[in-house]
């Protein structure tokens, strides 16, 4: 019988796939990647025909030693990696590893690819093995060097220009150029008055509201009411010419269908769960991936959905088939629609996996299996289960009426109300909606029964003043929804995109919204000043379809590499020689110093932008970019407080190293304390253990950790600290570190101890998922 060597990435895989094979199988995990391009200039060589130098991933070479070892004992390689260019990849570079170390000589090396880890598809996986696909490979390898060319030499070139320390990316730049350009709006944007006028009526004791669309036979548009006289004068002519009453003219009633949503596509499972559980990009996907290896319900390890990583919404027949077979004993046969419903993927190039997200079985009800899953796999689970099943049923039907009362002659109000008159799909899952969407007139709002020529009393009439408000800043879910809409990125980049911009501060999340950081701007200026062809959307989304092109077989990699490099380093030589850092730092203003009456400009310093005097160090004029000018700028007093030392007035003073609070009586009185206290951690310092560690922010604005006893007592660190022991060494506290290379992690902070494991930052506090 010929023995074989099943090599997939993850020990959670490998454990439920080995349990589905029989004797004669061994099953081992790679753990992620095992070779990457060697971390210093020159692995990509674009004078030798972009050759690429490869090297093992320090942390997997033992893996790759164990799996090299154990293939010598077995007759065949299957390389299960996941069903996309990166699993693609994985598989090639064990391969070529295995070929180096002569493993594979005269042993078969077979490419086993299935979408869901359940017995009958590992199964049919093995039969129909494959030969690795070089097309994929060479697509992964393609988008690797892109990213390695970008990268290594538009970071040092921000060095000099902007800031040490700073990187660029080939996708993460358009992204960067969403928020900046998306704040630059908001700022910019100068709101609109306009005003609107209700009336309440009421039938049979039911009150609704009714709106003004058309006074003196012209009908209103946003702007025809725009200040309180316009609305008082329009109010008046509607009490003379109504006389308090209104009177049912027209009522149109409709039936109106509302279809389910298609199941999950990568994209939309990240928009859904953030909207609906509040998880990030990176969350929702570590738990789908669970979720896909494989959780241990009762019976060992199932894998309970389909692959996480794809642009496709079909849905495979035998699925169809299970899911109807389940609505029909969960709802009825009244739910099913007489022919399944069958769903278009918008994306151009849906290939990688070929189904949606769905539970590998629509008889694991998410309440049965609640039990074995964690908090967040069970939100996310039955977030899936909820969509799939939905996507199958008959729409919902939603009963709208639209009523024009008349106020007079010439003046006309107009209430909509709807109910729902057939649940459908609804009574399982209704998708949620991003901020344009939320506002939808007479959604879910019942009107009495009403008749022509009823004649209603007015309770009140009430002029309503509205501001145009400017659009929203991006959240994860409709950064996800925009970056596909421009086809920049794929299904599994997207959360990486949302995290290397956090990684890099060039944007925060504050509220669930992304705000550009000072330097965020500062490179956004840069790259659209200098490279603008290389953050254009449109150029972005065509480089992606040609690694597309590349992946189906349709173009060489090479060519594609050679038609981006040549212009791209042309261009990288050039602004190095003739762009100064002045013209990338500084931004004019129409201002002149008040101290030497030369130009002024915004400048980015170790804390942020200012505005600064253009012929420092000669003048050395600065002030923040938000206090107003003038050449004399008045100290503002801390009210109800004096200095401890002296009892003098305290002051918020600005010095090198930013804003702090200062005695008024200096030099006699040199008394300082930092503007923003520092935050209590409430953790113990396990140094002293008489007080607890602060927040703090050092000279160069940099975030860290130390004693409230400070200095009598010296202890501090870098990272958050967790008020939970280190379980190797025994030390009181641990932290949290967060690194591109680990992701976060909790770690211990002595130097000797090499704690360290996976931590999730975010609570688990989320609302539920909604039960419609």
């Amino acid at each position: 019988m010929t023995s074989r060597l099943v090599v997939v990435e993850s020990p959670a895989k490998a454990k439920t796939i080995k349990k589905y094979l029989g004797k004669g199988y061994q099953v081992m995990a790679s753990y992620g990647h095992v070779r990457d391009l060697l971390p210093k200039e020159g692995a990509v060589d674009p004078d030798n025909d972009f050759a690429m130098k490869y090297v093992v991933i320090e942390k997997n070479a033992h893996h790759v030693k164990t799996i090299a070892d154990t293939l010598k004992k077995y007759d065949e390689l299957l390389l299960a990696t996941d069903p996309d260019r990166e699993g693609e990849a994985i598989a090639f570079h064990l391969s070529e590893i295995m070929q180096e170390k002569g493993l594979i000589k005269d042993k078969p090396v077979r490419r086993v690819v299935f979408h869901e880890i359940t017995k009958s598809a590992i199964l049919e996986a093995i039969n129909h093995s494959r030969d690795l696909s070089m097309d994929l490979v060479n697509a992964q390898q393609a988008r690797r060097a892109l990213d390695y060319l970008v990268g290594f030499n538009l970071s040092p070139l921000l060095w000099r220009k902007v800031r040490p320390g700073l990187s660029a990316g080939r996708v993460q730049s358009p992204a960067l150029r969403m928020i900046v350009e998306r704040e630059l709006e908001i700022e910019s944007f100068i709101a609109r008055e306009y005003w609107t006028v209700e009336a309440d009526v009421a039938k049979n004791e039911q009150p609704f509201s009714a709106k003004l669309v058309e006074y003196d036979g012209e009908k209103l548009k946003q702007f025809s009411i725009t200040n309180d006289e316009m609305a008082k004068k329009i109010l008046n002519g509607l009490a003379k010419d109504g006389k308090g009453k209104l009177t049912v003219k027209s009522i149109e009633k409709k039936k109106r269908k509302r279809n389910p949503s298609a199941p999950f596509t990568t994209s939309t499972l990240q928009q859904e769960a953030s909207r609906k559980l509040g998880f990030g990009a990176q969350r929702t996907m570590r738990i789908a991936q669970q979720l896909y290896e494989g959780i241990d319900i009762g019976e060992g390890a199932v894998g309970l959905i389909t692959y996480m990583r794809t642009d496709s919404v079909n849905l495979a027949q035998v699925a169809i088939e299970e899911i109807r077979e389940e609505i029909a004993t969960r709802f009825g046969k009244d739910a099913l629609p007489s022919t399944p419903h069958l769903y278009k993927t918008k994306a151009k190039n849906a290939q990688e996996a070929h189904e949606a997200i769905r539970p590998t079985s629509p008889k694991v009800h998410p309440d049965d299996i609640k039990h074995a899953l964690s908090a967040d796999q069970y939100k996310l689970y039955n977030l899936i289960y909820k969509r799939t099943i939905a996507c199958q049923m008959i729409p919902a039907t939603i009963d709208t009426v639209a009523v024009d009362l008349s106020c007079g002659p010439k003046h006309m109000f107009r209430a909509n109300g709807s109910i729902i008159s057939e649940p459908g799909f609804l009574q399982v899952y209704e998708e949620g909606l991003d901020d344009a969407k939320k506002d939808k007139d007479g959604e879910g709002k019942m009107l009495p029964p009403l008749k022509e020529g009823d004649v209603l009393p007015i309770q009140e009439t009430r002029p309503m003043q509205h501001f145009t408000e400017p659009p929203p800043r991006y959240s994860e879910a409709t950064l996800v929804k925009t970056l596909e809409e421009y086809g920049i990125g794929r299904p599994s980049t997207y959360a990486t995109i949302i995290g290397t911009l956090q990684q890099r501060e060039y944007a925060v999340l504050e509220n669930k919204r992304f705000h550009p950081t000072d330097v965020g701007r500062v490179v956004n200026r840069f790259l659209t000043t200098y490279f603008p062809q290389y953050v254009d959307y449109g150029f972005t989304a065509g480089l992606e379809d040609q690694l597309d092109d590349i992946s189906r077989g349709e173009k060489e990699w090479r060519p594609v590499l050679k038609e981006f490099w040549s212009p791209f380093i042309s261009l990288v030589k050039e602004i190095q020689e003739n762009v100064q850092r002045k013209d990338v730092t500084q931004e004019p203003i129409e201002e002149k110093c008040p101290q030497c009456g030369s130009p002024l400009s915004i400048r980015l310093g170790r804390r942020g932008r200012f505005i600064g005097c253009t012929t420092y160090p000669e003048c050395d004029y600065t002030r923040g970019l938000d206090e107003k000018g003038g050449a004399e700028q008045t100290a503002e007093i801390v009210e109800g407080r004096t200095c401890p030392e002296d009892g003098g007035a305290l002051q918020i003073k600005k010095g090198k190293y930013g804003k702090f609070i200062g005695c008024s009586n200096y030099p006699d009185c040199k008394f300082i304390e930092p503007l923003e206290k520092p935050e209590d951690t409430g953790v113990e310092c396990p140094s002293c253990k008489q007080g607890n560690i602060l927040k703090r922010k050092s000279r160069q604005g940099k975030i860290f950790f130390s004693c409230a006893r400070y200095p009598d007592c010296k202890y501090a660190l870098w990272y958050t600290p967790l008020a939970k022991p280190c379980p190797l060494c025994a030390w009181p506290i641990t932290s949290v570190k967060t690194t591109k290379r680990n992701g976060t992690e909790r770690v211990c902070p002595q130097k000797d101890c090499k704690f360290s494991e996976p931590y999730d930052l975010e609570t688990e506090t989320e609302p539920e998922p909604e039960s419609t």
